[in-house]
């Protein structure tokens, strides 16, 4: 008979996984087609845009819960008042039909979800797919930081119309505006390498945690803060190019960086970059406590 019960309460429990499996697929499949139609086809906002890491770091969310299904299997049933809380408030926002809203909405219902069904521990034990969930989910963010970009976007248009200096190019740079040829650059706030940023310092997190680096503080601060001067200084480059592209008349070469899959491509290769780094710095720091050890 007791075997009979925890049958029944296993198939019970995995009815209802299905279930609100499917629940959650009827709500936002739509909602995450929306998303990787718009960051593949760029016809999604610009701000949104700004979150087309979420092409691979969704999957990755994914990947990580399903790698510790058994160890949430193995979680006591706890409930947690935030997580009734949580469920609430995603029901508001999905309602309310704000785009904005709906959309951190998805974020919110799973962190309600964990907290309903697995209390505290199961939120730890799902922790760093939330966080890749809730910061690949499109919000106003980049539209709100966009008016404080101006220092940025005037030093990148002054190192870029430098550059330009060197190899015998007439520059002139006014603020954000690069002169070339009589023709004008304007370096915008969302030229100002924002997404590059977001992007570099997501996939950084995502290799952080892959590579178990997370648990030391000296390979965060050191591969973060070189990630950060990588992303800046490659954006510099790309606007140096395309100041050079525009001023010199090459229209075709400008849109395939700017516009087209070039920007893609370099996006790509700069964060290629990230891995050697990460290995160089997480194996430096693996041999300095040593030779330390060896002096004392």
């Amino acid at each position: 008979m007791a075997l009979q019960q925890q049958l029944r309460n296993r198939n019970a429990a995995q009815l209802l996984s299905i279930a609100i499996l499917g629940v959650l697929v009827l709500l936002y499949a739509p909602i995450l087609l929306h998303w990787l139609d718009g960051w593949l086809h760029k016809s999604i906002s610009i701000e949104h845009e700004y979150f087309s890491h979420g092409i691979i770091g969704l999957p990755f969310a994914a990947y990580l819960s399903w790698l510790n299904r058994k160890k949430w299997q193995r979680l006591p049933d706890t409930t947690h008042p935030l997580g009734g809380v949580l469920l609430f408030v995603a029901g508001i926002f999905y309602l309310s039909g704000v785009p904005e809203w709906v959309n951190l909405s998805f974020p919110t219902i799973l962190a309600g979800l964990c907290l309903w069904f697995k209390g505290l521990r199961g939120s730890r034990l799902q922790g760093f797919p939330l966080l890749l969930v809730f910061l690949a989910t499109p919000t106003a963010v980049p539209y709100l930081i966009a008016p404080y970009t101006l220092p940025l976007q005037n030093f990148i248009a002054g190192t870029a119309g430098f550059i330009l200096n060197q190899f015998g190019m007439e520059v002139t740079v006014d603020e954000m505006n690069i002169y070339v040829g009589g023709r004008i650059v304007e370096v915008a706030p969302y030229c100002a390498g924002l997404k590059m940023l977001f992007t570099t310092l997501y996939v950084s997190l995502m290799l952080l945690y892959w590579t178990g680096a997370l648990s030391s503080r000296r390979t965060i601060a050191w591969f973060l803060s070189i990630a950060v001067i990588i992303s800046i200084s490659a954006n510099i480059v790309r606007n140096t190019l395309l100041a050079f592209f525009h001023g010199t008349g090459q229209e075709a070469a400008f849109k395939w960086l700017h516009e087209g899959w070039g920007g893609d491509l370099y996006s790509a290769c700069m964060l290629l970059l990230l891995v050697p780094l990460l290995n160089k710095i997480t194996s430096y720091f693996s041999v300095v406590p040593e030779q330390g050890e060896q002096e004392e």
